[in-house]
């Protein structure tokens, strides 16, 4: 059966990927489906979805800017502007259901598509939902959630536990540790760290790292390091007197490799972010972003610390506490294989076709 489903949303990785793991998992199921992503003009997701094959189009929307209120001006008027243009879309295309998985986008797209009377799926990522998603979850046909307690927010009867989608390239990756070892130019036998922050970097974990690169050839510890955009050269060029030991990326495709080389992992606390971690089983030093959206990184974070799964600096403590406890952690087993027990649980490598059989249950 043809049927046609729009998914909206994006702005980071951590939205992105999930959905298109979602739209991968739909074709799976009824590879007739039609879909078509609807996300934010000049963010990510419009350079990303078309690489993994899927049509795309873009609204003029912005999200709330918590820094510099005075970039809040226009925003009333885009969001006008993009509820037409997600009008527009509905009636061309016709969508028997609408997706959304956070982002700028996903409001317009799903608020236009619930006055119609079309079925909504929202897949809330994170432990403390969203403004848009609350509202939006009262008219929503099913809510996916990767968190418990999620009743506290959305109807319970609309709740469905899946976890969050995790990209097939991890879930199914079979590279050996020292396949991964020799992608990076690193030696198998030497403790080594992942630090990334995300698919555009994180100014604190950065910061935190750059002054101690010196640090990790004297301890004769290995760092792969994703610094993002921003960051890339102040980093490359820190890091060239230490080549041995330390490597620069601004952004890493192969995560698979990454997180197979790695004894421990340094990372901010999205959603994509710990489904990965949990899937691959890894020790990990959270430093959740603190400006996200009523601090939802941190509370992610949380959910993982008290099941003794992870552990977790404040951004604001990194710089004088991520280096050494990232030290201290990959020279500890036995706290490193605790961490290691208690996470792997925590892995859910079918959310996307639990999803996908979701959104079909809405149509059919």
């Amino acid at each position: 059966m043809a049927y046609k489903v729009i998914i909206a949303g994006g702005g980071t990785g951590g939205h992105i990927f999930p959905a298109i793991a979602i739209a991968n998992a739909l074709r799976k199921l009824e590879p007739q489906t039609e879909i078509l992503f609807v996300g934010a003009k000049g963010k990510m997701e419009m350079e990303k979805v078309p690489q993994a094959g899927y049509p795309i189009e873009g609204l003029e929307i912005a999200g709330f800017n918590r820094s510099n209120m005075l970039k809040n001006i226009l925003l009333p008027f885009k969001l006008l502007k993009s509820l037409r243009q997600a009008k527009n879309i509905l009636t061309r295309f016709q969508p028997d259901a609408v997706v959304g998985v956070g982002g700028y986008a996903s409001f317009p797209i799903l608020r236009q598509a619930q006055r119609r009377g079309i079925p909504t799926l929202i897949q809330e990522q994170n432990s403390y939902a969203g403004k848009s998603n609350k509202i939006l979850g009262r008219k929503a046909g099913k809510i996916c959630v990767a968190y418990e307690g999620m009743d506290k927010f959305f109807p319970a009867d609309k709740l469905l536990y899946t976890g969050n989608p995790v990209r097939g390239a991890i879930t199914e990756s079979a590279v050996t540790r020292e396949e991964a070892l020799r992608h990076f130019g690193l030696l198998d036998g030497k403790p080594t760290i992942f630090a990334v922050g995300g698919s555009l970097g994180a100014k604190s974990i950065n910061e935190a790292i750059l002054p101690h690169l010196v640090e990790f050839v004297n301890k004769d510890i290995q760092l792969i390091w994703q610094t993002g955009k921003p960051f890339y050269d102040t980093a490359k060029s820190a890091a060239a007197a230490f080549a041995t030991h330390v490597k620069v990326y601004e952004f890493i495709n192969v995560m698979d490799f990454a997180y197979k080389a790695a004894d421990t992992v340094i990372s901010r606390a999205g959603a994509l972010a710990i489904a990965e971690l949990c899937v691959v089983k890894k020790p990990v030093i959270f430093v959740p972003y603190p400006f996200a959206a009523e601090d939802h990184q941190t509370q992610n974070a949380l959910s993982l610390v008290h099941k003794q799964a992870a552990l977790m600096i404040k951004d604001g403590e990194a710089q004088s506490r991520l280096v050494n406890e990232a030290f201290s952690l990959v020279q500890n087993k036995a706290l490193m294989d605790q961490l290691e027990q208690n996470i792997a649980p925590l892995g859910n490598k079918n959310a996307d076709m639990t999803i996908a059989r979701a959104v079909l249950g809405l149509i059919k």
